[in-house]
């Protein structure tokens, strides 16, 4: 019971600071203005592991490559806690490549399920309160992914299904990275 309690918690608290951590390298990549509310909240909520990350790998233009890497360090300790919370003790020297390569898997995952959320969350607003202030933030941050999806799905009626494949081709790799991380480490 404890361990299943601990699990939880574990997955709660990492996957909340992972996506913290692919919302700042995302708001990066969309140069969103570093005094927007969410901006700020979240470089504050992430900078105790970001500024000493970017002392050793510098931030590249349109990737923020120490907000990755944090993502990616922070996915290993959570397959780290995992395993030893389900098994009793460490990794495997052996198996240390597969959680390797399985957190990398992870950070997908989770900058997969911040985009179902954040296109989720746009598509509702645009149906309840079209000009509500998160709004622009949202369109902002989801444009770079839809569209794509607009440009080759016909335009025939005022609703936009762009939202909708979207998600659709999000839950897929999803459903794949799912499968191989299973398979990976057994996760």
């Amino acid at each position: 019971m404890l361990g299943d309690i601990l699990r939880f918690l574990f997955e709660i608290t990492f996957t909340l600071f992972g996506a913290a951590l692919i919302a700042r390298a995302w708001i990066h990549a969309v140069r969103l203005h570093p005094f927007n509310p969410l901006a700020r909240g979240i470089y504050q909520f992430t900078n105790w592991l970001i500024l000493p990350i970017r002392k050793l790998i510098p931030s590249g233009n349109a990737i923020d490559w120490p907000s990755l890497v944090g993502a990616w360090l922070t996915a290993l300790l959570y397959l780290i806690l995992m395993w030893l919370v389900s098994m009793g003790a460490l990794i495997p020297a052996a198996m240390l490549p597969a959680a390797l390569g399985t957190s990398l898997l992870m950070v997908v995952k989770w900058a997969l399920n911040l985009i179902i959320w954040l296109t989720l969350l746009q598509a509702v607003l645009s149906w309840i309160s079209p000009l509500s202030p998160l709004m622009p933030l949202l369109q902002t941050l989801t444009a770079p992914m839809l569209e794509p999806i607009r440009r080759i799905l016909p335009r025939r009626s005022a609703i936009d299904f762009s939202p909708l494949v979207l998600l659709i081709l999000a839950q897929i790799v999803l459903m794949m990275l799912s499968r191989l991380t299973f398979s990976l480490l057994g996760i």
